[in-house]
């Protein structure tokens, strides 16, 4: 452990050396997640031009403000893959690793000689994590799956949206993300499993499918066709079988959604709402009733948020102790006083100038994560990690770096 990292704090991870071969968003977002919790995470990257996320989206000063949170605490080396001399880095990289992790389609690594069994040859206690769109098998496993197309095939889209129209997606890689979390849980898992040495104390693959991830969070969609026949469809602003839930406009113009759907929470709503007859009205006095009846209670809920400016609304629902909260852009978030309260924002320096990165949860009481650094320039740690870690020279790194291996 360096001096620094002993005087900030130990991290669960600490002591754990990650090689990160994955490009775009799940395969790297994993590698942030243990990075943030301690791990010594190596991105490997492509020589020309690097990860794609460095040149998505806003742009400060030609440099992705999505990378400066996606490439923190990561050290970042370049390596052509398509060289032999590079995947011969790789291997040796591996061997003096913990964790690979990679996101390309399955059968790429094996072509390479960088497949799990080719690494386990020199390290068999080695944490193989591989992110794909439908899997290592099964009839789709070749395929190209991104995490749009992942999300349509697993459900999610179909549940979006408003009835009749054509499905929407959040402005976000929601797939991506979820498979990145399955991937955080599969590498601890599998590195606590080695440490308490189950299944001998090797090292194990760890398989998560974008697809799969998705299907996972979409609750008992499947299983209520497979004994009920009902196909769960778009519910626009609400959600099927849950009155009230909605996002409700105000006089100010910005909407509030109110989740109401305990009958105790109910009737403090309407008694708030000034609708004190709704609140105790048999109509209403169950879930299963209120279903029935969403037209008249959503029509009396908004007649009464439209005569208040939404923070008005948000005030006297929580005087009231019915959930309620305003619906909140970016802006909102950066200057939200729970948000500070709880210290989820860090400010790193980019160019001389402050920024601020989400922080990453879970919060660890005694041992929590922290960003040490934003991710920085391309190849920045190529001559320091190849000089330490392999024993290269300062010669033959800049002979590997003359033929482009690096």
């Amino acid at each position: 452990m360096s001096t620094q990292q002993g005087e900030r704090g130990a991290r669960p991870l600490d002591g754990i050396r990650v090689l990160e071969l994955g490009q775009l968003m799940a395969g790297p977002m994993a590698g942030t997640f243990l990075g943030y919790f301690g791990a010594e995470v190596i991105k490997v990257e492509p020589p020309a031009g690097g990860d794609p996320v460095r040149g998505w989206r806003v742009l400060d000063e030609g440099t992705s403000l999505w990378w400066r949170s996606l490439g923190r605490n990561k050290r970042s080396i370049t390596i052509d893959l398509h060289r032999a001399e590079g995947r011969s880095l790789v291997h040796r990289l591996a061997a003096g690793c913990d964790v690979v992790i990679e996101n390309f389609r399955p059968g790429r690594m094996e072509a390479w000689g960088l497949g799990p069994e080719d690494l386990a040859a020199e390290n068999p206690a080695l944490v193989y994590t591989r992110v794909s769109g439908y899997g290592q098998d099964g009839p789709l496993a070749g395929q190209r799956g991104f995490a749009s197309v992942c999300e349509a095939y697993a459900g999610l889209r179909y549940v979006t949206g408003h009835p009749g129209e054509t499905p929407v997606r959040s402005n976000l890689s929601l797939g991506d993300s979820l498979a990145a979390f399955q991937a955080v849980i599969g590498t601890v898992l599998a590195l606590l499993g080695r440490e308490r040495n189950v299944a001998g104390g090797s090292g194990q693959v760890v398989d998560v499918s974008i697809m799969e991830s998705v299907l996972g969070v979409m609750e008992a969609a499947v299983s209520e066709y497979d004994r009920c026949g009902v196909i769960r469809e778009p519910s626009g602003t609400t959600i099927t079988g849950v009155v009230p839930t909605d996002a409700y406009p105000c006089a100010d113009g910005r909407k509030v959604v109110i989740g109401a759907n305990g009958d105790s929470i109910f009737q403090r709503l309407m008694v708030a709402a000034g609708r004190p007859e709704m609140a105790h009205d048999e109509r209403y006095g169950s879930n299963e009733r209120r279903i029935t009846h969403q037209a008249p209670i959503d029509e009396a809920i908004g007649g009464w948020t439209r005569s208040l400016p939404s923070a008005e609304v948000v005030r006297q629902l929580n005087e009231a102790g019915v959930p309620a909260a305003q619906i909140q852009n970016a802006r909102d978030l950066l200057h939200s006083e729970q948000v500070r309260a709880r210290g989820h924002l860090e400010e790193v320096e980019v160019g001389g100038r402050p920024l601020q990165l989400p922080a990453i949860g879970p919060r660890l009481g005694s041992t929590p994560g922290r960003t040490e650094w934003p991710g920085g320039p391309l190849g920045a740690d190529t001559d320091a990690v190849l000089g330490d870690l392999l024993g290269l020279s300062a010669h033959e790194i800049e002979d590997l770096r003359s033929r482009e291996v690096i």
